[in-house]
């Protein structure tokens, strides 16, 4: 049976996404950079991979395969300051909501996350017999309020339905959202549906969390 390695992002643990800035010409590893733009040219004319990101919501953040050497590191739950700061009333909005329908044990669904993500390792374990993941894939798994949005690559034949299904089955999760794509050898990389540290924008067509 695989074993899984994992690579955790939690409120007492230090990942690539907190105080990530990025040099564009660094694709797939992550490199975090001090600094910025000068404050006399003003944030808007900072290139893209110029703007500092950070967790700012402490979310977990894993790195479960890495098969597929070429898969592009996605952004995960970091985002740029101005984002949070846009997003920071509609995120109480939604923690909340869960308590306030008597769906929720806790009165922020942002509350499980931790646990999910703990959860979530065993369940990856205990499926690794039956679902090669860890041999044909290169993924990473953000959990924010009961939500797990799996992001990466997987190789062709790779039984992803069967996958999200399975991890969908751990304990507390609301939804699991697929933003994987396939990965042909030898072939271009295909358009991602998931934003990344270069591209910090969700792709045009790609559905942002309910």
């Amino acid at each position: 049976m695989c074993r899984a390695i994992f690579t955790l992002c939690s409120r007492a643990a230090t990942i690539t996404t907190t105080s990530l800035a990025l040099s564009a010409s660094v694709f797939a590893a992550p490199s975090a950079l001090s600094g910025g733009a000068d404050a006399s040219s003003g944030a808007a004319a900072q290139p893209v991979a110029a703007v500092p990101l950070q967790n700012f919501g402490h979310d977990p953040f894993l790195h479960i395969s890495t098969a597929i050497a070429d898969c592009p590191t996605p952004l995960g739950p970091a985002m740029r300051e101005s984002d949070w700061l846009a997003d920071a009333h509609h995120r109480i909005e939604k923690g909340n909501h869960c308590w306030l329908e008597g769906r929720c044990r806790l009165s922020n669904s942002y509350r499980y996350d931790v646990e999910i993500a703990e959860s979530a390792q065993r369940r990856l374990t205990s499926i690794a017999a039956d679902i090669p993941w860890a041999a044909q894939t290169s993924l990473w798994l953000t959990f924010q309020r009961r939500i797990i949005v799996v992001q990466g690559c997987a190789a062709p034949g790779f039984v992803l339905p069967k996958f999200l299904k399975a991890l969908g089955e751990t304990a507390d999760v609301e939804a699991v959202v697929d933003q994987v794509v396939v990965r042909r050898p030898g072939t271009p990389m295909p358009r991602l549906t998931y934003p990344t540290p270069e591209h910090p924008d969700l792709p045009v067509g790609t559905r942002p969390l309910p």
